[in-house]
């Protein structure tokens, strides 16, 4: 089993970008190469930016953007009841649409540049773990009355036909959704961004960030940055250039694992080329690679566990939705760190004058990020003021280090209730 994702095992070999060496002079800084600071790189520069500067401590997609599951849709952690009971449902419906609009863009950027990474726009299915369809009935309604989003029912006969196991009910089918090899999405970002005049740096930590006159300064080991204008995007791989921004989040780590090629086996257990995550607290997510492997994702916690660990895991996972494929060899397995926030939301905006920030993505990131760059861009750019819209999720403390505990143990209390839900529903 190789302990390296399989996204970077199967990458094409690439020349990278040079570290940074000596003085520049940016009117805006990006710290951080994950989907977060590539979208708003890129976006600053569509928008007629000059002189951005991109910096990553590792390479483009290190984190959890080149390590994800590669699910690609709309919403945000933070469930879309409670956003309408915090928010209204004209705030709500705006902040929901931005994501689904930011799916719109990535498909939109994947065939205008010929970005090839894998895409399968085949849409997202939702599988009851549960025998009760009552809950993705109100979802379902909800969805549609206040958001304007049709998901559509799939009874539980057909939803067998399609991933071949006894284990779901009923299901709902997202249309408005894709999947595909992050690190490679992130990497065509990069190049698309270079191509634009974006300065990228890798291997170029920032070790400190200070005031300087109406700017600020960037300072690495190669060398330093001054810029007008700051971004922080650094996810769960915290920087420690201000107390409260890496005070705000938790990195915990998800798993991720891919089978061996399954060949004509593959249809044994999915028939559907549309990714699947079911429909408890601590979901199995899953999808067909077009190498019939399997992706195979799942799990939260505060432990960044080895390969063998992480396989042990999801292995037994897996064979619980499909025993079928018990034997089925699996070559790789890795974990990686993600940022939350207590209040499940993204942290977008300003910081401090000229100094902004995006991060908090909590595991639901890929179109809220490509959100972020552009609602970020935007207002660097433009002076647009759509950022203040997530003003009500902001800086809040994670309470470290009890919060790792919290975390923890509110994991094992959801994943407690639905395994006992799930045995009064049988």
């Amino acid at each position: 089993m190789d302990a390296s994702s399989y996204y970077r095992a199967s990458a094409r070999p690439q020349a990278g970008f040079a570290p940074l060496d000596g003085r520049r002079d940016a009117s805006v800084c990006v710290v951080g190469a994950g989907f977060a600071g590539l979208n708003t790189a890129l976006g600053l520069a569509e928008r007629g930016q000059r002189d951005v500067v991109l910096l990553d401590a590792d390479t483009v997609g290190h984190g959890a953007s080149g390590r994800n599951g590669g699910f690609v849709f709309g919403g945000f952690s933070r469930g879309e009841e409670a956003l309408l009971a915090e928010l209204g449902p004209v705030r709500a419906r705006a902040l929901y649409q931005g994501t689904q609009d930011a799916v719109q863009l990535i498909r939109t950027r994947i065939a205008r540049h010929g970005i090839d990474c894998q895409a399968t726009d085949a849409g997202v299915l939702w599988a009851n773990w549960f025998r009760d369809p009552a809950p993705l009935r109100a979802r379902q309604r909800l969805l549609a009355e206040y958001f304007g989003v049709q998901w559509d029912w799939v009874p539980a006969a057909e939803l067998a036909e399609q991933v071949r196991t006894r284990r779901y009910g009923d299901g709902l089918y997202e249309r408005n959704a894709l999947h595909f090899n992050p690190l490679d999405y992130a990497r065509g970002l990069a190049t698309l961004a270079h191509g634009h005049g974006v300065g990228i740096h890798e291997h170029s930590p920032a070790i400190a960030l200070q005031r300087d006159g109406h700017g600020w300064r960037v300072r690495t080991p190669g060398g330093d940055v001054a810029a007008r204008q700051v971004v922080l995007a650094c996810g769960g791989y915290l920087a420690g250039l201000r107390r409260e921004v890496d005070a705000g989040v938790l990195p915990i780590a998800t798993y991720v694992m891919v089978t061996e090629p399954l060949g004509a086996r593959l249809d044994e257990a999915i028939r559907t080329r549309a990714a699947i995550y079911d429909s408890r607290f601590a979901f199995d997510y899953y999808r067909p690679l077009p190498d019939t492997r399997i992706l195979w994702g799942g799990r939260i916690s505060v432990l960044d566990r080895s390969p063998e660990a992480v396989k042990r895991l999801l292995y037994r996972d897996l064979l619980k939705v499909f025993p079928q494929l018990e034997g089925v060899r699996v070559d790789y397995a890795w974990s990686g760190l993600m940022s939350y926030a207590r209040h499940q939301m993204p942290q977008i905006g300003r910081v401090d004058e000229g100094l902004w920030l995006a991060q908090a993505f909590g595991g639901h990131g890929v179109a809220p990020t490509t959100m972020a760059g552009e609602v970020l861009a935007a207002a660097i750019a433009e002076d647009d003021p759509r950022w203040r819209e997530f003003a009500d999720y902001g800086l809040v403390s994670a309470m470290k280090p009890a919060g790792y505990l919290g975390a923890q143990l509110s994991y094992w209390w959801y994943q407690a209730r639905d395994a006992w839900k799930d045995w009064r529903g049988r």
